[in-house]
């Protein structure tokens, strides 16, 4: 996909003037395995601490090295940089671990602007990474997960892709994408043991977001929430981690909003 290299190639060559050792080889045996991609902070790493407390062997991904290092160091698994756009350094990682049981493809980004103001290059890199780069890590890892017997795909959709608040461009449109993806998952390899479900967060603060809940903005922002507050990384975490369980068994191609009740409307005045 030329369109993808081309909107990246800056990105990614600007990161890798410093070259660094290709990690080990990921250590095998019957421990479950999650791969979690954008682990390197926010959902991704509330996610990766879960799920290692849950007694899964974690291989974080993240275009910042060094973030993914530190989650993996506070997991005890494995870290790798990857590029969700770059099918063949997912390739790579798959080719090193010899299982896949969960899947959280985190991995997102935003470009804030009313659409008739959306650059090109905006909406390509939007789409990239938040559609594409889904696909391209399934391609990656999903062969795995059926070699293995079956196993569990979380996608991070949002809020809004219900919602739709105006002013945010195609974000809401790549999000509504993901949770149509899912299902399309859950149906192509559910006969193979693959589940696939989306969760979609509220108004979470994470590193990302935090500059928009300063003192009173918090508070604000919480009013039109049913339960009165925004939520935390944790939220998020805790219902990942059910859907990667035996507990979900059951559960597959379904949309979880975790949202303190915004996507089921507002109270009448």
């Amino acid at each position: 996909m030329i369109w993808l290299a081309t909107i990246f190639s800056g990105t990614i060559a600007a990161r890798m003037n410093t070259v660094r050792p290709t990690p080990p080889p990921l250590r095998s045996g019957a421990m479950q395995t999650a791969v979690i991609t954008g682990a390197g902070r926010g959902l991704g790493k509330a996610t990766a601490l879960r799920l290692a407390r849950d007694g899964y062997l974690v291989v974080a991904l993240d275009l910042d090295v060094d973030a993914a290092e530190a989650t993996a160091d506070a997991t005890g698994g494995v870290a790798h940089q990857c590029d969700v756009t770059d099918p063949t350094a997912l390739l790579e990682v798959a080719s090193r671990i010899e299982r896949c049981d969960a899947l959280v493809n985190n991995a997102g980004i935003w470009r804030f602007q009313p659409l008739l103001e959306m650059a090109a290059a905006d909406t390509d890199a939007v789409l990239a990474v938040n559609v594409a780069g889904i696909v391209n890590t399934c391609q990656a890892f999903v062969p795995k997960m059926i070699d293995g017997g079956g196993g569990s795909i979380v996608n991070l959709s949002s809020g809004a892709a219900w919602t739709h608040s105006p002013g945010i461009g195609i974000y809401p449109a790549s999000k509504a994408a993901v949770e149509a993806l899912t299902k399309q998952m859950a149906i192509e390899w559910g006969p193979h043991g693959v589940r696939a479900n989306a969760v979609g967060p509220g108004l979470i603060v994470t590193e990302g977001t935090e500059a928009n809940y300063q003192g009173e903005r918090r508070i604000e922002r919480a009013k039109p929430i049913p339960l009165g507050r925004v939520g935390e990384p944790a939220d998020i975490a805790d219902v990942i981690a059910f859907l990667c369980s035996d507990d979900a068994r059951y559960v597959s191609g379904q949309v979880i909003y975790v949202d303190g009740g915004v996507t089921a409307g507002r109270a009448s005045l």
